[in-house]
């Protein structure tokens, strides 16, 4: 898997989720339960990863969406 995109947006990560899910982009969210050791402040962010053959079509779809992603 790779990363698509890191936040701590609950709104954009909402988001982010629907758009992939309406796409049928299989996709996981990295350390949302990491909220219980922070205190739910929401200050770690949660890294949206999706398999490495959809990583290209993830993306697109952000771009699309008007979401602006910085890739490594």
């Amino acid at each position: 898997m790779q990363k698509l995109m890191v936040t701590n947006n609950p709104v954009l990560l909402s988001f982010v989720e629907a758009l992939l899910n309406e796409s049928g982009i299989p996709y996981m969210i990295a350390d949302q339960h990491i909220s219980i050791t922070e205190g739910s402040i929401g200050l770690f962010p949660r890294r949206v990863m999706v398999d490495n053959e959809d990583l290209d079509a993830a993306r697109r779809l952000l771009k699309l969406a008007d979401i602006d992603v910085a890739y490594d």
